[in-house]
């Protein structure tokens, strides 16, 4: 009876740990390409394109940032499902308060699984 359990142990240790390793074979998701423009006096709109290997509901690009300097959070695109056919997607955010003085932002995005940590890209805001 032990090595039954014994064995039955392993399966499901190796089930997990297969289970992991696939959940995290999309990897991180990465900015690819951003556009900005100045909307209004202090307000942008940010066009971001992102390249994310989904996998359906359990790993999938679910949000990107706006980063300021001083890595405050000055706006942020929740993305509500995955893209597995539409790689990459582009997808917009508008009314994006920069404060001034604030030339280049940093853009990233993340993914349900590993959170924020892919490639980022930084763009210099027009007019500043």
């Amino acid at each position: 009876m032990t090595r039954l359990y014994a064995f039955a142990a392993f399966v499901m240790s190796a089930c997990l740990v297969m289970s992991a390793s696939d959940a995290a074979m999309a990897g991180e998701a990465d900015v690819v390409k951003v556009a900005a423009s100045e909307t209004a006096p202090g307000s942008f709109r940010f066009d971001v394109s992102v390249r994310h290997g989904d996998e359906g509901w359990d790993h999938y690009a679910n949000a990107w940032q706006v980063v300021g300097p001083d890595g405050s959070v000055l706006g942020e695109r929740v993305l509500l499902h995955p893209h597995e056919t539409e790689q990459p997607f582009t997808r917009s955010l508008s009314g994006v308060a920069i404060p001034a003085g604030i030339k280049t932002v940093t853009i990233r995005a993340g993914d349900s699984i590993h959170e924020f940590g892919g490639k980022e890209m930084s763009v210099d805001l027009p007019g500043r």
